[in-house]
């Protein structure tokens, strides 16, 4: 199946402790259904201090479940879902996916 939502996309969060706050995807975890969105879902962790880094209690993003964000519209940055459709014909025929509230493509 085609990912709907991939890395650098701009998403909201629809749902859970984060309602409504945007963010862009850093990294994608399709074997767990879920995606990590910088700024959102933010959790303090305990750092031992290394020799790289300092210790203390560091603030991080945790990953976050796919049905709890949808992708941000292009045109207004409100949620929408993603459509796919086929542009072009004959050997330059691509699949590019596109919002379904306003029709925009997102990557073409």
């Amino acid at each position: 199946m085609a990912a709907r939502i991939k890395k650098g996309d701009r998403v909201v969060v629809i749902a859970g402790r984060d309602k409504g706050r945007a963010g862009e995807v850093i990294e994608m975890r399709p074997a767990e259904g879920r995606a990590l969105v910088r700024g959102v879902n933010m959790v303090k962790r305990h750092q031992r201090q290394s020799t790289t880094q300092e210790g203390g209690i560091v603030s991080k993003e945790a990953p976050v479940h796919l049905s709890n964000i949808a992708l941000a519209d292009p045109k207004d940055g409100k949620p929408t879902r993603v459509g796919f459709k086929f542009v072009g014909t004959g050997d330059e025929r691509k699949k590019v996916r596109f919002a379904k509230r306003s029709g925009v493509e997102i990557d073409g």
